[in-house]
C-alpha cells in the first residue's frame, strides 16, 4: 500500500499529527485556555484569603489659623506627612469556600481539557487512517481496473478465436469502464481524506504531505479487567463530574457564609507626623496602629437565603449528573471494549476473505480460458476481490479507531 512520497512532501507520523493537532486545533486550544483561566481564578481566590501588604506615602496640607490644627477640624496639624506600610486581612467562610470552589473548578477544567485531548486524538486517528484506507482503496481500484483491462483483452482474443460470443466482450468492456470510474472516485476520496486531516493539523493550508502507513501493525488489546482498572483510575469524564459536584458543595458553603460574621484586621506601621522624618525634635515618629472589625449580618430581605437555595439546587443537579456520568461511563466502557474486541476478531476473517477472493479470481479466470466458466462469473470474481480488499482496509481502520475510542476512557495502554 505504501507508495513513494511526493517530491517536497512532508512525512507525518501519527504522533506528529496528534502533536500538530494539539497546537492548531481550536477546539482543544479552547479547552486548554479554559484550564489556564481556571488556574488563574484559583490563584486570585487564594489571594483573597491571604493578608495583603501595601505601602502608602503622602502629605496633607491644611490652611493655618494660628492654631496647632489649622482651619479644618479633622486636620491633626497644618502639615501632616504619612509614610506607612499597611497589612490587611479579612476572614470569612465565604472567602474560604470560594477558594475551595475555585480549586475544584480548576480540576473540572483540567479534566475537560483531557476529555478534549482524548477526543481530538480519536478524530486524528480516524482522519489519519482514513487517508491510509483511501490510498489503499485507490490502489485497489487501480489493480481492479488493470485486471478488468486484462480480462477485456482476453475476451477479445477468445472472440477472435471463435471461443466466446461478442456479448462477453461487451460485458468485459462495461466492467473495464466501471473500474475506470471507480479509480477516479477513489482518487477523489483520497484527496478529500488528506484535506480533512490537513485542516486539522496545519496552521496554514498544506496538502503536500504523506502519512506513514502502519495499518498492518495493529496495537494489542488488553484484557477487560485491566481496561476496567485503567478506566477507574483515569476516566476524565468521571473526574470532571465529581469535581463539579465538589464545586457545588463549596458554592453552598459560600452562600451559607453570607449568614455568618466576618472579621477584618488592619495593621499600619510607619509615620504620621508634622514632618517627613523618623524623629522630630527628639520625638520618635515611627510607630504602629491596628484595628479589628467584626461584621455581623442581620437582615437583607432574604437575598442571602435565596443564594443558599440557588446553590443547593445546583448541588442537587450536580449530584444527579455525577450519578449519570458514572452509569454512562460503565456502559460506554463495555460498548467501546466490545467494539474493539469485535473489530480485532474480524481482521483475521477479512484477511482470509481477501486471500480467498484473490484465489477465486485466479481460478475463475483459468476456467474461463478453458471455456468452463462465463464472463459473468469472472466479473463477479473481480468485484468480490475488490470488495474483499476494501473491507479489509475498512476493518483495519475500524480497529484503530475503536482503540482510540476506548482510550478516551482509559488513557493510553
Amino acid at each position: 500500500m505504501q507508495t513513494p512520497p511526493t517530491p517536497g512532501a512532508v512525512t507525518i507520523t501519527l504522533a506528529d499529527a496528534i502533536h500538530l493537532a494539539q497546537v492548531n486545533a481550536s477546539q482543544f486550544r479552547t479547552a486548554a485556555t479554559d484550564a489556564s483561566v481556571a488556574h488563574e481564578d484559583k490563584v486570585q481566590a487564594r489571594a483573597a484569603i491571604l493578608p495583603n501588604l501595601s505601602y502608602t506615602t503622602g502629605a496633607i496640607v491644611t490652611q493655618g489659623n494660628r492654631t496647632d490644627t489649622g482651619v479644618y477640624v479633622a486636620a491633626n496639624a497644618p502639615n501632616e506627612y504619612l509614610s506607612q506600610g499597611v497589612l490587611q486581612e479579612t476572614l470569612s467562610l465565604t472567602q474560604i469556600a470560594d477558594y475551595r470552589r475555585a480549586r475544584a473548578l480548576e480540576a473540572v477544567a483540567k479534566a475537560k481539557r483531557e476529555i478534549a485531548l482524548r477526543g481530538l486524538v480519536t478524530t486524528v486517528v480516524k482522519d489519519y487512517y482514513g487517508i491510509i484506507v483511501a490510498h489503499g482503496k485507490f490502489q485497489n481500484a487501480q489493480a481492479a481496473a488493470a485486471e478488468a483491462q486484462r480480462f477485456l483483452l482476453l475476451s477479445r482474443q477468445l472472440e477472435n478465436g471463435g471461443e466466446v460470443a461478442h456479448s462477453d466482450v461487451i460485458k468485459a468492456q462495461l466492467q473495464a469502464n466501471d473500474r475506470e470510474l471507480a479509480v477516479q472516485d477513489a482518487q477523489l476520496a483520497e484527496e478529500s481524506a488528506k484535506l480533512e486531516l490537513a485542516v486539522l493539523i496545519f496552521p496554514n493550508f498544506n496538502a503536500n504531505f504523506e502519512v506513514v502507513d502502519d495499518l498492518e501493525q495493529p496495537p494489542a488489546l488488553p484484557e477487560f479487567p485491566q481496561v476496567q482498572e485503567l478506566a477507574g483510575k483515569s476516566n476524565p469524564e468521571i473526574t470532571a463530574a465529581n469535581q463539579a459536584m465538589q464545586a457545588s458543595e463549596h458554592e453552598v458553603s459560600s452562600a451559607v457564609g453570607g449568614h455568618l460574621p466576618s472579621v477584618t484586621f488592619d495593621y499600619w506601621y510607619g509615620i504620621d507626623a508634622t514632618r517627613y522624618a523618623v524623629h522630630t525634635d527628639g520625638i520618635n515618629n515611627l510607630g504602629y496602629q491596628w484595628a479589628a472589625t467584626l461584621n455581623l449580618p442581620i437582615f437583607d430581605w432574604g437575598a442571602t437565603q435565596s443564594k443558599v437555595k440557588t446553590a443547593q439546587l445546583q448541588r442537587d443537579l450536580a449530584r444527579v449528573q455525577l450519578n449519570e456520568a458514572q452509569r454512562t461511563a460503565l456502559a460506554n466502557l463495555r460498548i467501546f471494549y466490545h467494539e474493539a474486541q469485535t473489530s480485532r476478531a474480524q481482521l483475521e476473517l477479512l484477511k482470509q476473505s481477501m486471500d480467498l477472493a484473490a484465489e477465486s479470481l485466479r481460478l475463475t479466470t483459468l476456467r474461463y480460458q478453458g471455456g468452463e466458466s462465463t464472463a459473468l462469473e469472472v466479473v463477479d470474481a473481480q468485484n468480490a476481490l475488490r470488495s474483499a480488499r476494501d473491507n479489509y482496509f475498512d476493518g483495519a481502520a475500524r480497529y484503530r479507531t475503536a482503540i482510540a475510542q476506548l482510550q478516551t476512557l482509559t488513557g493510553n495502554f
